[in-house]
């Protein structure tokens, strides 16, 4: 079977499933798009290491297993969404010591999390695309839940940009003073999806 190399299209809130996230991921040569089902914890895992601009005071989970890893020259090489069934998928990390590969069962989410962190490539296999791929059509031409994984579906409804995490509050009335301190405290509160999306509308007023 034939591997397909995919990238983080984004992260949204699931509208299907209350406290769970979508995870999308596209395929790099092509138009369809993978929606993963994940779990709030695991979303912001994700989106942390993809905000390069925020350090957690404390590392992740995550984080630690990087760290763990390079102190003994352990690599991630690569992720392989490799199985579905009943609607769940299962990933395996690809790592590599001493030029000896080894295979490590992972949950997806945990998987792309750690992909994001060793800039290792995510794959899956054309079967599994052609089973729970999704193509985008224009928001206006649909009227089908976000995660359908059977229907085609708008962008605009499966996936929220990656930079303003899932929904933007509204800081207009706050100054640049404010925002500073409040990303302070979300940082280190860890409440890092706040922080991204405050630091979003700094970014904005300094532009």
């Amino acid at each position: 079977m034939s591997l397909v190399r995919l990238d983080i299209k984004g992260i949204s809130y699931s509208q299907t499933q209350s406290g769970a996230y979508a995870l999308v991921l596209k395929e790099v040569k092509g138009g369809r798009t993978l929606p993963i089902i994940i779990g709030a914890s695991e979303a912001q895992a994700i989106a942390i290491a993809l905000e390069k601009e925020i350090k957690p005071p404390r590392p992740l989970i995550h984080d630690l297993f990087k760290s763990f890893s390079e102190r003994f020259k352990i690599i991630v090489k690569q992720v392989i969404i490799h199985k579905l069934v009943d609607g769940i998928f299962y990933s395996s990390l690809i790592c590599e010591r001493d030029k000896i590969e080894q295979i490590i069962d992972s949950r997806t989410s945990d998987a792309v999390a750690l992909a994001t962190r060793f800039n290792a490539p995510i794959f899956t296999y054309e079967n599994i695309l052609e089973k729970a791929g999704v193509y985008l059509k224009p928001k206006e031409e649909i009227e089908q839940s976000p995660i359908d994984l059977k229907t085609e579906t708008s962008i605009e409804e499966i996936v929220t940009d990656i930079e303003g995490i899932v929904e933007k509050p509204n800081f207009k009335n706050e100054n640049l003073e404010k925002l500073n301190i409040k990303l302070n405290q979300a940082v280190a509160n860890e409440d890092y999806e706040t922080a991204a999306k405050i630091r979003d509308e700094i970014e904005k007023r300094k532009s």
